[in-house]
């Protein structure tokens, strides 16, 4: 029986972690729909300008950053689920967090 347990816990990975996450958060999806939102128009659209005006960055950091914005936009509005939600939401903010490290260093 250790065994089983053993395997089950191997087989237990990262991914299947981030999707217990998001079921457990599926009551909430309207605030993370909201959470989104308000995160990409405060935090995420405002970078691009930031980013082009004082470190010379391209042009397509713009164009990255509205689709970033408009997909989890769509998403959210088109009523996908929560894991799509969460996930979208998580891909963004890693996006912009590597922009943000390739052209701040």
């Amino acid at each position: 029986m250790s065994n089983d347990l053993a395997s089950e816990a191997q087989h237990l990975s990262l991914w299947n972690k981030w999707l217990t996450l998001a079921d457990s958060q599926a009551p909430r999806k309207t605030l993370w729909f909201m959470i989104s939102l308000i995160s990409q128009g405060v935090l995420f659209l405002p970078m691009p300008a930031l980013l082009i005006y004082y470190f010379n960055a391209p042009v397509f950091v713009l164009g990255i950053t509205l689709v970033l914005f408009f997909i989890n936009f769509i998403a959210g509005m088109g009523g996908s689920n929560i894991r799509t939600t969460l996930t979208l939401f998580a891909i963004s903010i890693m996006a912009h967090l590597i922009m943000l490290l390739i052209f701040l260093l």
